[in-house]
């Protein structure tokens, strides 16, 4: 069912109209009026305008350095690094932070996509451009909240540029450009033949990576009158296993005891027996509760498990301990790729010319991960659900043959590996079509034109237990599916049984965009330092997002699976108004203003002031202030819901066993999250100031001071509040006789405008060529220093610069306070060689700053930090003719290990911003063939 809409009457029109005619028009006539003070209306004709825009702006320039900061990624600066991928490369800046979505975090909601999150604010708050517009999100909204645009649609040998704009952009784009705005631009024209190839295989003879791109253009738009071109773009790269890490310390197990750590607090290693033999247990032999609520071990685990010394006693003991992730789960995922971008463009008139753009991908990602348990706590619309304990509990029999205590209904925790692993498969095709028409018009430019692209994704998963299907083989000893024997006897089930517990799951996800927009330009006057500028515009889009829940989620009946579904449409009828006024030769002001308006009623006007002072040629101060905004999107106020994990510290559980490391760490829970109509759009202010120096000509740096205010924060109701209130379900293992002090299973919350967050940071940007003997050396660093980055929940504010906060964001990554990446690049007649060195700083292992810590060590001291982290990338190019190009590339020269990170979720024991330390060195190899 459609998220309700209403339908527009005439005179809600002619309202929506006259609301954005009065605001432009008032907008208009304040800038105007302001720069009549500055210079006269010139009577002569106005200097016409060269004809370069940037991102942020919709105005061409005469230069490119704006008064907000855009960082300008060449295609030199892409190749040097041995990227394979756009996202790849993106989620490489320094700018990019928690909330980040790489491809290797499979097992999440958004598993396949990729996403990039400026300052940490999200992907769905940074706004990804394709040619300076939109393109349709991907199927799955990450965490089940936030849509994003999934990067790896995009072809890369089609690229020409990147322009990362850092502030503010809703006045020009309108909702979601609260972070920035990443604007990718392909190829205009292309005359000619270019394939490629490549090939890449890590340091262990693993993760193979093949690539083949076909890019042919013909005609020539100013002698022809046409050019048409396209890049075909089609890959494979193979799935690496955390087992094929096994001796990479603690990249290729959960077992991480050897470096200090408690069986219990090795979040990936399977079997223990926790608070006292009370909880845990879910190993692959299977443990029961006895009377008193103590676990007692079922047989074989000396057979079952790969952990030397595992036995008969020592799982009665301590549980039968097991390493799952390095037996079942992938450390990469397997993906298969093709992505197709087509452009064609006739001129016409003076100046004009139609243009037509075609973009098709298709990408299968799949991901395996450990086997399902059969008990736990998760969430479907109808509330949680407790297979752990009370009446909903997975129990063996009184009569099954596996029960150690016959004739009692024995509570059970079992991983089932014998079923195999838990396998996701994600098909996905998205597609785009876009037709437009620019020109000249007497003194005006315009450019206007029509957008469709959608996505269509379908989610396998297999390996995944059905609760009643489990209870009844398990509990029922008539059991229409038949018996399942556990553990030791695994082998005398049949596929049929297996077929019955563990049918094929799947869910669907669509998403769609339709656009038009219309943009003109023109030169007003001459003022003292150039033309003035204005530019006019309006766009209508229509978007919608639905996803299909899971098979059988929607009535909980999927073993620990969360449940994501949300439906809805939303129609936008927008208009803005630009000007850039360069009022004397060294000072040039710029405002625009957009409002929006939302069919279901809301609106929203968010207005953008720049200036730059040039004292002298070399010097340039900039500032700028922008208002922005972020819509709710379905997932958040449409129809359907969100039941999800994340890991949470349990302070009741905490005090009453006497504040004991064990019970004080963080622990994974089920977070059940319901949408809210009633959600207003997320708003925020930003400001920059910053200094623009290039004594020479080839001498360049910036610096940026920045600020971003975020508020009325869609997000989940705070996770720990839930829990001060009780708001939780809770296992029936009590401590010390303290009631409600059970181990959380589940916590209820919903999304709320109850937050807001301030991030505050430094960017400097430095880059020198010398020209040295026969060849040039270039320099550049990018360093993006974080000072603060402040959430606020109701009256409590957490500062979390520095730490491995925030955990309620994709992959709990945390929020280092230094990345910094330096690269250099040798030229010499036919030869290049390029180096980039990559640092991101350490992390105190706590929540927040002066928080409490995250994990600790087997005698009670606490995990203080999670080390900082440096990798060396090596590439080099020869020209061997004209024509042929030899390149190749060493990622991670120095085979850095990650450092361990025992906290987050997104990875077995390491960071995934730590993600080329896990894999090890990794080479690549390629040719470039031209053909004339």
């Amino acid at each position: 069912m459609k998220h309700p809409i209403q339908r527009l009457d005439s005179s809600r029109r002619n309202t929506l109209a006259h609301s954005i005619s009065t605001s432009l028009t008032g907008s208009m006539l304040l800038l105007a009026g302001a720069l009549a003070s500055s210079s006269a209306f010139a009577q002569e004709q106005a200097t016409n305008l060269d004809r370069i825009t940037v991102t942020g702006s919709n105005i061409p320039r005469t230069n490119t350095e704006t008064p907000s900061p855009v960082q300008v990624v060449t295609r030199q600066e892409i190749d040097r690094t041995g990227k394979t991928t756009v996202a790849e490369y993106l989620q490489t800046l320094t700018a990019d932070g928690a909330g980040s979505i790489p491809k290797t975090f499979g097992n999440g909601f958004a598993g396949g996509g990729a996403g990039i999150s400026l300052r940490g604010l999200g992907a769905g708050s940074t706004l990804v451009l394709l040619n300076g517009r939109r393109m349709a999100t991907y199927g799955l909204a990450d965490d089940g909240q936030k849509v994003f645009t999934d990067l790896s649609t995009i072809p890369l040998d089609a690229v020409e540029r990147i322009e990362v704009l850092k502030d503010g952009a809703s006045a020009i784009y309108g909702s979601d450009a609260i972070a920035g705005v990443v604007n990718i631009i392909l190829r205009s024209d292309f005359n000619g033949a270019i394939l490629r190839a490549s090939y890449g295989l890590s340091g262990d003879s693993d993760g193979d990576a093949k690539k083949a791109t076909l890019t042919a253009g013909t005609g020539d738009l100013a002698t022809d009158g046409w050019n048409a071109f396209f890049s075909l773009d089609v890959g494979k790269t193979d799935a690496i296993k955390i087992s094929d890490r096994k001796d990479r310390k603690w990249i290729g197990t959960g077992d991480i005891r050897r470096w200090g750590y408690d069986a219990g607090d090795a979040q990936f290693l399977g079997g223990a027996y926790l608070s006292g033999g009370t909880a845990g247990g879910t190993g692959p032999n299977g443990s029961v509760f006895d009377s008193t609520g103590h676990l007692v071990a079922l047989p074989g685990c000396a057979g079952l498990t790969t952990i030397p010394g595992q036995n008969d006693a020592t799982a009665q003991a301590q549980g039968c301990l097991w390493d799952p992730a390095q037996q079942f789960r992938d450390l990469t995922p397997e993906e298969k790729y093709v992505n197709v971008f087509g452009r064609a463009s006739f001129a016409f008139g003076e100046g004009g010319e139609v243009y037509t753009e075609i973009g098709y991908s298709k990408k299968e990602t799949v991901f395996s991960n450990t086997p399902s348990g059969v008990s736990g706590g998760w969430g479907y619309p109808g509330g949680p659900v407790n297979a752990n304990s009370g009446p909903g509990a997975t129990v063996l029999g009184p009569t099954h043959p596996d029960n150690p205590i016959p004739g009692q209904a024995s509570r059970l925790r079992y991983s089932a590996w014998d079923v195999g692993p838990r396998v996701t498969n994600n098909t996905n095709e998205f597609n785009r079509f876009l037709v437009g028409v620019k020109g000249n018009w007497g003194e005006w430019s315009y450019d206007t034109a029509y957008l469709h692209s959608g996505t269509d994704l379908t989610n396998k998963r297999t390996g995944f237990l059905r609760y009643s299907a489990v209870r009844c083989a398990l509990g029922d000893p008539n059991c229409a599916g038949g018996v399942w024997r556990i553990g030791d006897n695994a082998g005398q089930n049949s596929q049929a049984l297996y077929d019955f517990i563990s049918p094929t799951i799947s869910a669907r996800a669509k998403s769609s965009l339709d656009m038009f927009d219309f943009t003109v330009s023109r030169s007003l006057m001459d003022l003292k330092g150039g033309p003035l500028g204005l530019a006019l515009g309006t766009e209508w889009r229509r978007t919608s997002n639905s996803l299909t829940p899971q098979t059988y989620t929607d009535v909980g009946d999927i073993i620990g699976l969360g449940y994501s579904a949300y439906d809805g449409t939303q129609n936008v009828y927008a208009g803005y108004v630009e000007l850039s006024a360069p009022v004397l030769e060294q000072l040039e002001l710029s405002g625009a203003v957009r409002y929006d308006k939302y069919e279901s009623g809301e609106g929203k006007a968010t207005p953008k002031l720049g200036v730059k002072w040039t004292p002298v040629d070399w010097v340039a101060l900039r500032a700028s202030y922008a208002e922005g905004f972020r819509a709710p999107n379905p997932a958040e106020n449409g129809d359907g819901g969100l039941a999800a994990f994340s890991n949470a510290r349990d302070p009741a559980r905490c005090a009453a066993s006497g504040n004991d490391p064990a019970e004080c760490g963080a622990r994974q829970v089920a977070i059940i999250t319901r949408p809210n109509p009633g959600l207003k759009p997320e708003e925020s202010k930003s400001y920059s100031v910053g200094i623009v120096l290039q004594p020479t000509s080839s001498t360049s740096l910036t610096v940026d001071a920045w600020e971003i205010k975020r508020t009325n924060e869609i997000a989940q109701g705070s996770t720990a509040d839930a829990i001060a209130a009780g708001n939780v379900l809770r296992d029936s293992n009590n401590l010390n006789g303290v009631a409600n002090t059970g181990t959380i299973l589940a916590v209820n919350t919903a999304y709320v405008n109850a937050n807001s967050s301030r991030v505050r940071g430094i960017d400097t940007d430095i880059r020198q060529t010398f020209d040295l003997g026969p060849g040039q050396l270039e320099l550049d660093m990018q360093w993006s220093h974080v000072l603060k980055f402040e959430r606020t929940e109701g009256d409590t504010t957490v500062d979390y610069v520095g730490t491995h906060g925030n955990c309620d964001v994709t992959n709990c990554i945390g929020t280092p306070q230094d990345r910094i990446n330096f690269g250099t690049t040798w030229k010499q007649g036919n030869w290049s060689v390029s180096g980039v060195a990559n640092y991101i700083s350490s992390l105190d292992n706590k929540d927040a700053r002066g928080g409490s810590y995250l994990a600790f060590y087997e005698d009670g001291t606490p995990v203080e930090k999670i080390s900082s982290f440096t990798t060396f990338d090596l590439s080099g190019r020869w020209n061997v003719t004209e024509a042929f190009e030899l390149n190749a590339s060493v990622q991670n020269v120095f085979d850095k290990i990650a450092p361990l990170d025992p906290s987050t979720y997104g990875a077995v024991n390491y960071n995934p911003l730590h993600f080329s330390g896990a894999i090890g060195r990794y080479f690549t190899v390629g040719a470039k063939y031209t053909f004339n």
